[in-house]
């Protein structure tokens, strides 16, 4: 990949070793160049057998000071529920209507909250949703009646997180522009989670690489082994 003059002036900034976390943020900060607020970034390599199902890591995550990123919430449910995703702050909530706009292509939404009792014809929009990301799931709370609460929640600052099909998983966990205190509890909160998640079945080294960056600027590759050493202490 061909990549900008801009771009190669700012990665002959980075110096060739793995950084701290305090370290990588600041020139994060310091490089990003773009005329909006870029997010700041994770990109995750696993010591895991993609191929494998059991493999696969999956969850969610509570970003105390959220990723500073507004998400258009579809809420699709029947009934009482109706009011209460509304309440809760959900951009659109219905059913029948949603179902057949999906069928036609519509996605203007980040994520996608079920009831359980429409589930039966969600499902069958599975070819539809997965590739996108948006396929609602019991795993990540988003198949509840709790609707209302999983709207706020998603709203203030919880995300998913998920690896692809190549076994690495990317994140935002904030914004550039945010203070540096914030954009590390948010880092440590997610690596907290991510270690939670990690399937019984993967042995031995756990992350083989990670790097941070904002939206558009060069990656700032982590001491993985320093940030694993620093969760274990109980610290961030």
């Amino acid at each position: 990949m061909k990549h900008s003059r801009r771009y190669r002036e700012l990665k002959s900034k980075i110096e060739p070793k793995k950084y701290s976390v305090d370290e990588a943020i600041e020139k994060v900060k310091e490089l990003a160049s773009a005329k909006y607020d870029e997010s700041l970034d994770v990109s995750i390599q696993f010591n895991i057998n993609s191929k494998k199902t059991d493999q696969q890591i999956r969850g969610i995550s509570n970003l105390p000071h959220g990723t500073g990123k507004k998400k258009k919430i579809l809420v699709l449910t029947k009934g009482e529920k109706e009011q209460e995703a509304k309440k809760a702050g959900a951009d659109y909530v219905g059913f029948e209507e949603y179902i057949e706009k999906i069928k036609k292509g519509w996605a203007d939404v980040d994520i996608i909250i079920a009831t359980p009792d429409t589930m039966s014809d969600v499902g069958k929009l599975g070819k539809i949703l997965g590739p996108k990301g948006l396929m609602p799931s019991p795993k990540v709370g988003t198949v509840t009646f709790e609707v209302g609460a999983q709207v706020e929640a998603l709203k203030k600052g919880k995300v998913e997180f998920k690896t692809d099909k190549t076994g690495c998983l990317h994140i935002s966990v904030g914004r550039v522009s945010f203070e540096t205190k914030k954009l590390r509890e948010n880092l440590f909160t997610f690596f907290e989670d991510l270690l939670a998640a990690k399937p019984q079945s993967i042995k031995g080294q756990f992350l083989k690489s990670v790097t941070l960056s904002s939206t558009i600027g060069p990656g700032i590759k982590l001491d993985e082994k320093a940030i694993l050493n620093e969760l274990h202490k109980g610290g961030s």
